[in-house]
């Protein structure tokens, strides 16, 4: 997914400690998790942690944006795109994330876009359980092959958060990376 270096640089406060509320999405039979994610589609107010040089000996240091965070549903809500725009001190970030659900996996994929450069990063795979939303994926950093993890964790009705991290391991250890608490805007 390489959210962090889509960004401008990354700088995010200290992860927040909170628990997620147990608001499991919807399904349409036992097994079928194409409609989990109905519960975000909407606006959202993003604020956005970035760490600026993932997986390296140099101290953090994080980069913060703040701007908004639009989820619209596609066909039939068997698919999503959200549509990032935030921005601060390092810049702005401006990407899509594209979900589409497999039926046949029973799983989704996410795939992230920054316009700035319009490639498609390799997708993340997964679902949810309990409440939270577990993605995983390959990717490189440079010229190293890495593991990408991705969690959504659904704080409450109206707040979400979003986490990325990076092993350079095999998934031994993680390194997050991306930090976005967003906050539903109510019209």
């Amino acid at each position: 997914m390489l959210l962090a270096t889509a960004a401008s640089g990354a700088a995010a406060p200290s992860p927040a400690s909170s628990s997620p509320v147990s608001l499991s999405p919807a399904r349409t039979t036992a097994t079928d998790g194409q409609r989990d994610f109905n519960w975000e589609i909407g606006t959202w107010r993003s604020a956005v942690r970035v760490l600026a040089d993932p997986l390296s000996e140099s101290p953090d240091e994080w980069l913060e944006f703040s701007g908004t965070s639009t989820v619209r549903p596609l066909m039939d809500r068997r698919a999503n795109v959200v549509e990032l725009a935030v921005s601060g001190p390092a810049g702005s970030i401006d990407a899509i994330n594209l979900r589409l659900y497999e039926p046949q996996a029973q799983r989704w994929s996410l795939t992230f876009v920054n316009m700035r450069d319009g490639l498609l990063t390799p997708a993340v795979y997964g679902g949810f359980r309990d409440g939270v939303g577990e993605f995983y994926g390959d990717d490189r950093l440079g010229d190293r092959p890495i593991k990408v993890r991705f969690l959504v964790t659904r704080v409450g009705r109206d707040e979400a958060r979003f986490e990325q991290a990076f092993s350079a391991d095999g998934g031994e250890t993680w390194e997050t990376n991306w930090i976005a608490v967003d906050h539903r805007v109510r019209r």
